[in-house]
C-alpha cells in the first residue's frame, strides 16, 4: 500500500512527541488493516473518512482517503476536534 501524506499532516506530526507518534502510527495501521473503519463524511467532505482515536488519553481525529484502485491511503489532516472539520474544509 502506498501512504501519502498532505503537508497540512505532516506540519501537524512534526510538532508530536515521541509516545504520540507510536500511537499515531499504531491508528495509521489499524487504517491500512481496514481502510473502512473511519466515518466517510458528506457534503464538501464527500470522499474523506475520519478515524477517533486516544491520543495521550485526548480524542484525537485522523483525517483520510482512500483509493482502492491504486491502493493509496492520503492522510490528510490530524487535530483535535476543535476546528478540525472547519480546518479540514479549508484545506481541501
Amino acid at each position: 500500500m502506498n501512504i501519502v501524506q498532505t503537508t497540512t499532516f505532516r506540519r501537524a506530526v512534526k510538532k508530536l512527541h515521541k509516545n504520540q507518534k507510536k500511537q499515531l502510527d499504531n491508528a495509521i495501521k489499524t487504517i491500512v488493516e481496514n481502510p473502512d473503519i473511519g466515518e466517510a463524511k458528506v457534503g464538501e467532505l464527500s470522499g474523506i473518512s475520519v478515524y477517533k482515536f486516544k491520543m495521550v488519553k485526548q480524542l484525537t481525529l485522523l483525517a483520510y482517503s482512500y483509493e482502492n484502485q491504486t491502493i493509496t491511503l492520503t492522510l490528510l489532516a490530524l487535530g483535535t476536534h476543535e476546528n478540525f472539520y472547519r480546518n479540514l474544509k479549508k484545506s481541501s
